[in-house]
């Protein structure tokens, strides 16, 4: 019997992952899927509603902090893909304390719950933030991690601790690294979803300094096939990055947005730099790509759909907007 525990499985990424996992994209579809997912703010079991009557679907609210309930649940577990982590760097900023119980030691007590229930499998997923910040070249999987952000610090101590478990323990864990996300069900406090949803209701964005911080656009699908691919074919100990191969300026990002909604420079707003802003990021995913991974989504054409699946969903991102505004 094949058994999968999916934390922060009810989040945008955790979220794309379980639905594409339970259609079948990734192979045979496991006897059970487990989510876990506390359901802060941005966990959400709406994004899950497709998938809900899958017969192998099964979802428990709870922390992966919580010991005592991930030795239950990890019984007769055969895989671990681990996604929950606070996220967002702005709120990092202004209170890094949940960032550090859920990333740092949350990860600790997952880890050691796999190792004592000798779960065979398991994936940690993390982020290009760890590596700082790059002005020529990118990084590859060798790279000193050097966090700018208390967020990014929070996800490389969670890094180290699973490459520590790997080591000491003889854990079969691999961590994934990915560029920046984007496609439907994300959180509107993200970019891409907070400038889609405030363009199409005629209001105004920010952006942040002059505007020419770099980033790597990566498509969720793209993400998240590079997962499975290192579920199955990763090496023990070692950190594989995913990459979607779209380098812009926030600018220009900006841009394309507004072309998109069909909005001008008008609605733009300059605000002060973000402090510690990372200037640019930009992976070396080439490791990955030796065990056959290849970004399928064509920015262009990822960009187009996402908007238009903000647009056709107000029902889904309303709801969100209005509880953070309460």
């Amino acid at each position: 019997m094949s058994k999968i525990l999916i934390s922060g499985g009810a989040g945008f990424i955790g979220g794309n992952y379980v639905r594409r996992l339970l259609t079948g994209a990734y192979g045979p579809v496991p006897d059970e899927v487990v989510v876990l997912d506390k359901l802060t703010y941005a966990g959400n079991l709406d994004n899950l509603a497709p998938v809900t009557s899958h017969p192998s679907y099964r979802f428990v609210q709870g922390d992966i902090a919580d010991s005592a309930l991930l030795a239950t649940l990890l019984t007769d577990t055969t895989q671990v893909v681990n996604f929950a982590a606070e996220t967002h760097v702005d709120r990092s900023i202004d209170s890094s304390a949940a960032f550090v119980d859920t990333n740092v030691v949350g990860t600790q007590r997952l880890l050691e719950a796999v190792r004592q229930a000798g779960v065979p499998r398991m994936v940690h997923v993390s982020t290009d933030e760890v590596y700082g910040s790059i002005d020529e070249g990118s990084w590859t999987e060798s790279w000193p991690l050097e966090p700018n952000s208390p967020y990014a610090a929070s996800k490389a101590s969670a890094d180290l601790m699973v490459r520590a478990y790997a080591r000491t323990h003889g854990l079969n864990v691999s961590i994934t690294r990915c560029s920046n996300n984007y496609g439907p069900y994300q959180y509107p406090e993200k970019v891409i979803p907070l400038f889609v949803t405030t363009l199409l209701g005629g209001g105004s964005v920010p952006l942040y300094g002059d505007g020419l911080n770099v980033r790597d656009w990566l498509h969720v699908d793209d993400h998240c096939r590079g997962i499975s691919l290192v579920l199955d074919k990763g090496q023990p100990g070692e950190a594989y990055n995913i990459g979607g191969g779209q380098e812009l300026t926030n600018r220009q990002l900006t841009g394309l947005l507004l072309e998109a909604c069909g909005a001008d420079w008008s609605q733009v707003r300059q605000v002060p730099d973000r402090k510690g802003h990372d200037r640019r990021y930009s992976l070396d995913d080439s490791k990955l790509r030796a065990l056959g991974y290849r970004p399928g989504t064509a920015f262009t054409q990822g960009l187009a759909e996402t908007v238009a699946w903000y647009r056709d969903n107000p029902s889904w991102w309303r709801p969100l907007l209005a509880a953070a505004a309460a």
